[in-house]
């Protein structure tokens, strides 16, 4: 998209000078803000935040549509993958569900509720249970911090998730709002993580990427609770100051509940942080600027009246970071999408590699970019033991997906002509990384693991991310079919693609986990069809919620089975 900015006017926020632009584009006209780096960012995000959310209805008519339902989307999508999550009993959720249920629970009829309970919890309990479970899968949307718009300034490409929607869904629930100030508030809190993630690459210093979700959950449950900027500046300093989470969380050879529940502790304590400061307690002020907080400590400055780096932010139109968050279609590492693409292109076009089965698949070969190589290519990875590592490796993810195309069979395969059904056919859920023989430690899906070769493809891959996920990938078989991808950079799924049918490859994916959530962990149509329906209907048209569906919005009953272990 081409876009042309001019500057135009400028406004005063918190007594710092913030530049304002107005951006024309083909699509929308679209107004955007800067916070400069050498004013108190903190502040300005907090000004920025009160008048994004001052006026839900206004500010609606001005946000384009599409926006708002890419939001509704991402929302759903998170919502399925951390109901079934816990309807699959798994760990973290589980555990975090029952802390809030058991020892945190309140007389307050207006307080904040975790998945399928109306019982009253403390906010930050209700969040950091239900934001765990929304990342259990870590199978909803990614962000890569790439802003082709602003150039080289605004593409830092640290990694960034979704997982934070149970915090703006609190606050509406204890604030007693309506679905159009909650959609808001999702789409502030995607625009400010998503905006830093822009400017500052967190993981090249080795520290977890859920610092700026953190931040972000400070800055937007600070102001939807009615909090000062001061307050809001307070908090914020505090999360920076005492809780940074570093990427030992995601080191060795098998991955840890930590990992996933890593953005759900970090807005545990960014809530209690904004309670703690509208209760008095004073943090560190403009922490942006701090000479010896991590961005500065990482990345100094010449002077201390200077930060790093600009932040850029949406005010209105279609110019906001969450068009640029991509969906995963199943449960996968969102950068071994490009080879699953490529996997899924090479089945439509010569389905007779599975014709002769996993025997005569003789070798996989993948390319891909840094920093994939080293994340989801990591040897140990070649033998993952846990589902959490399972999901970050490309050989297993590969490995996987060909082998439920190879179980369906040539002729089934050769019966599907299109994208949108290769992809539902093979999607990766929840039980295709069940800790057994049909799954994790399958025989078939093993043999397939130890025919990919896995390289680094160099700098021209390296160069083409994160606008893109470059990846190509090449099957041989020994009874001579062979295929070789071109280049892959906007799989099924990213938010550049423009070819894929993405609602109804999702759907798929959603009404799936619904029906897990209702209990039916086999087939996902039929009898259930009606149950899953209600699920689906009842997570939809977000912004028209009334402030008692808001209440009510998470009280989805779960059915939870532990046949299985993930």
């Amino acid at each position: 998209m081409l876009h042309i900015a001019r500057r135009v006017s400028q406004i005063n926020v918190s007594h710092k000078l913030i530049q304002q632009s107005v951006l024309y584009s083909t699509s929308a006209k679209s107004n955007t803000i800067t916070l400069s780096r050498d004013s108190n960012q903190v502040q300005g995000l907090a000004e920025y935040a009160q008048d994004f959310l001052s006026n839900p209805a206004d500010k609606l008519r001005k946000v384009d549509a599409s926006v708002i339902d890419r939001v509704e989307m991402f929302h759903t999508d998170s919502v399925l993958c951390g109901l079934s999550a816990l309807a699959l009993n798994c760990n973290a959720p589980t555990v975090l569900r029952n802390e809030a249920l058991t020892d945190y629970t309140t007389s307050n009829p207006n307080g904040a509720f975790v998945f399928g309970s109306t019982q009253s919890v403390h906010a930050e309990k209700a969040v950091v249970a239900n934001s765990s479970a929304v990342r259990e899968w870590d199978s909803n949307g990614t962000v890569f911090g790439y802003n082709d718009r602003l150039g080289k300034a605004f593409q830092a490409g640290e990694f960034g998730h979704n997982d934070y929607y149970p915090v703006v869904v609190a606050a509406s629930q204890l604030q007693q709002l309506d679905g159009a100030a909650a959609v808001l508030g999702m789409l502030l809190h995607d625009e400010i993580r998503g905006r830093l993630c822009e400017v500052f690459s967190l993981k090249s210093y080795k520290i977890d990427h859920v610092v700026h979700g953190a931040i972000a959950t400070a800055v937007v449950y600070g102001t939807m609770m009615g909090a000062t900027v001061e307050q809001i500046e307070s908090a914020v300093g505090m999360v920076v100051a005492h809780y940074i989470p570093f990427r030992a969380i995601r080191a060795g050879h098998q991955l840890s509940d930590s990992k996933g529940a890593s953005a759900a502790i970090s807005s545990e304590v960014a809530v209690l942080s904004v309670h703690r400061s509208m209760n008095g307690f004073v943090g560190p002020k403009d922490i942006l600027r701090n000479p010896q907080s991590i961005f500065r400590l990482f990345e100094p400055t010449e002077s201390d009246s200077l930060s790093p780096f600009d932040i850029n932010l949406g005010i209105d139109g279609d110019d906001f970071s969450v068009m640029g968050m991509h969906f995963k279609l199943g449960l996968y590492e969102h950068q071994s999408a490009g080879a699953i693409q490529a996997l899924i292109d090479a089945l439509l076009n010569k389905p007779e590699i599975v014709k002769n089965g996993v025997a005569d698949i003789e070798q996989i070969a993948i390319k891909i970019y840094e920093p994939a190589f080293g994340i989801i290519g990591d040897p140990a990875k070649r033998d993952p033991t846990t589902r959490q590592s399972a999901d970050h490796s490309m050989v297993y993810i590969i490995a996987s997906h060909l082998k439920k195309a190879l179980d369906l069979g040539y002729e089934r395969v050769k019966a599907i002509d299109n994208n949108t059904d290769m992809w539902k056919a093979i999607m990766l859920l929840p039980l295709d990384y069940a800790c057994d023989d049909n799954a994790l430690y399958n025989a078939k899906t093993r043999e397939l693991m130890k025919k990919i070769q896995f390289e680094h493809g160099g700098k021209e891959y390296d160069d083409n991310y994160p606008n893109g996920i470059p990846t190509k990938l090449s099957i041989k078989t020994a009874s001579g079919v062979s295929s070789e991808s071109d280049l892959v950079m906007y799989p099924s799924g990213h938010a550049r693609n423009s070819s894929a049918e993405l609602k109804e490859i999702l759907m798929n994916k959603w009404r799936a986990m619904a029906a897990i959530t209702n209990g039916n962990t086999q087939s996902f149509g039929g009898d259930d069809k009606k149950a899953v329906d209600a699920i689906l209907n009842k997570l939809a048209n977000l912004k028209g919620k009334s402030k008692a569906d808001m209440k009510q919005l998470y009280n989805i009953p779960i059915t939870v089975t532990d046949t299985y272990s993930l």
